[in-house]
């Protein structure tokens, strides 16, 4: 199934070296020139506070040349799995010390903001498009309860049918 079935055997049955980036020390993680960045983040993005680790970034930022598609990488990394707690504090700090980038970090930042925004209200939309099925749905419980109970079924079986509590089948 493979074009190259002689490479996709030489992939997928030899061992593969793996990297634990969390050994490296930061000094020679710097020296990985265009993934310094990300392989930094990576190894400290559990860390409680971040912010210690502003001025290497920086550092990295003023002596590579990343690019937008890399410096967005690494914040939505940071977004997702970091301590999103001082993110735009982190975020304005390593523009301020970084002039070069700076328009190029707010811009990124302004558009995560978006982003997020965005994501926020698709969120609050399915929630209250989920909470609206389960009010139809309660509504349309109880109008069943209440016929069950016209037609003298039981109250007890009743709230076993519909799943609605005690004072619910009484509204």
């Amino acid at each position: 199934e493979f074009d190259n079935p002689q490479l996709a055997r030489q992939l997928y049955s030899e061992a593969f070296p793996l990297v634990d980036i969390t050994v490296i020390p930061d000094d020679e993680i710097a020296q990985h020139r265009g993934v310094a960045l990300l392989e930094l983040m990576q190894k400290h993005i559990r860390d409680r506070d971040l912010m210690g680790l502003v001025d290497r970034l920086v550092s990295l930022l003023i002596t590579s040349t990343a690019n937008d598609s890399q410096l967005q990488t690494l914040f939505n990394y940071l977004l997702r799995y970091g301590d999103v707690s001082r993110v735009s504090e982190f975020i304005r700090e390593v523009a301020e010390r970084s002039p070069h980038h700076k328009e190029k970090l707010m811009t990124i930042a302004e558009r995560l903001r978006q982003e997020g925004h965005q994501n926020g209200l698709q969120e609050g939309i399915q929630q209250g498009l989920e909470q609206g099925v389960q009010k139809g749905t309660q509504e349309e419980a109880l109008r069943i309860a209440h016929i069950m109970l016209e037609q003298g079924i039981d109250r007890d079986l009743v709230q076993l049918i519909t799943g609605l509590l005690p004072g619910d089948t009484t509204a």
